[in-house]
């Protein structure tokens, strides 16, 4: 039921299909994997919709239908019925054979998918959070001290000291990161602990990587055919499980709305005078104008959100296929919830950096960001003013 599913989601479901069965242990014909392929290479999607699944099945039934010809397919920009588009395309509908149904609705294709889709997004946004974090340390005149080499190497996590490497090389040549080395003795912990924050956040990020390309180079089909010498013996078990890629995506969001929290202390920091030095909200006439109070409001709002999505689905546990299935693995909404924390954990970064720009046109004449920030910097100026009064 539901909303249909975005045409990459169910293309990288699609994929997964070819993956899995092509590993040779699904007692799949040829012809049956190599239709998915031409309908992922000619565009044609079916519709699925994108909820209720407890990591199989369901999703997988709905592409499954269109292959053999019935529901819907996206084609060529439009929806067709999905005879009409498999003809439009040149395909003839799937004609499943021996248990072929019973393969493309099985194993763990669409925690998978889905999981590969929204953790390239979270590895993505964990850079651009350096990136932003180290921006927000300069412009909040923070020391780099807290960044030095030989304090990190005393933490033995690889993650931390390459992030705070990298907070050193991108404002190394910054003016004000220089004038200000000495303005406090010690940062709040929003901004002198980004290495061990986003540091944790990468592990997190990196160990999940490792669960998911493991997942998708892997047979998770139940039943498994084992055609070396075994003449077709088939083998139940649970391979179709989806608890690695369920726990790593639980655990991913969790660390996404970590750093989302540290995103939103450290906007908030720019933006009251109190802690920042510069007018409240950053905006030249304060009063009655509220200058970027509201985007710290959106912030809140995101990140509450943030947090009622981490709660991990694979604790839960709703048995199914009358007790036979007594233990659930719920896969599929750990992984189909990190695209709504993915999409919110973007917006909340970007209204740090929003903060950040705007903080700039305060600073001292003559004491200039970094070259890096500069670039980021000018990038932003080409469609955001700095703002003196309220504007849309």
């Amino acid at each position: 039921v539901g909303e249909a599913m975005p045409v990459e989601e169910v293309r990288a479901i699609m994929l997964m299909m070819i993956q899995n069965s092509g590993q040779g242990y699904s007692g799949i014909r040829l012809e049956t994997v190599e239709l998915i392929r031409q309908c992922l290479n000619l565009g044609l999607t079916p519709f699925v919709p994108r909820d209720g699944s407890v990591g199989y099945l369901s999703v997988e039934g709905h592409v499954v239908v269109s292959l053999i010809g019935e529901e819907r397919i996206f084609f060529n920009g439009r929806w067709l019925p999905s005879r009409e588009a498999l003809a439009e395309a040149g395909l003839e509908p799937l004609a499943l054979a021996a248990k072929e149904g019973l393969i493309l609705l099985n194993g763990a294709l669409s925690p998978t998918a889905l999981a590969a889709l929204y953790l390239n997004d979270l590895l993505n946004a964990v850079q651009n959070a350096d990136l932003i974090a180290a921006m927000s340390l300069e412009v909040l005149k923070g020391t780099v001290r807290a960044f030095d080499e030989r304090l990190h190497r005393l933490k033995l996590h690889e993650e931390q000291r390459a992030t705070a490497a990298g907070v050193r090389s991108f404002l190394a040549d910054s003016a004000i990161a220089k004038k200000f080395i000495d303005h406090r003795l010690q940062d709040a912990l929003s901004l002198r602990g980004i290495a061990q924050v986003h540091g944790a956040v990468k592990k997190t990020l990196n160990d999940a990587l490792i669960s998911v390309e493991n997942e998708m180079n892997s047979c998770s089909d139940n039943p498994v055919i084992m055609p070396e010498g075994d003449d077709g013996l088939a083998i139940s078990g649970c391979n179709c499980d989806a608890a690695y890629v369920g726990l790593e995506m639980d655990s991913a969001i969790a660390a996404a709305t970590l750093l989302a929290k540290m995103s939103e202390r450290r906007n908030n920091r720019l933006v009251n005078e109190n802690l920042s030095g510069y007018p409240w909200f950053l905006i030249k006439k304060p009063g009655l104008n509220s200058g970027l109070m509201l985007p710290q409001y959106t912030q809140a709002g995101l990140l509450n959100e943030m947090k009622m999505l981490s709660m991990p689905a694979v604790v839960d546990n709703i048995p199914t296929c009358g007790d036979q299935e007594d233990y659930v693995s719920m896969g599929y909404n750990a992984a189909k919830k990190a695209r709504a924390v993915v999409e919110k954990l973007e917006y909340i970064l970007a209204i740090e950096l929003l903060s950040v720009y705007q903080a700039h046109q305060f600073m001292e004449e003559g004491v200039n960001p970094g070259s890096s920030s500069q670039v980021v910097l000018g990038r932003i100026s080409q469609s955001v003013p700095f703002i003196e009064e309220d504007i849309y």
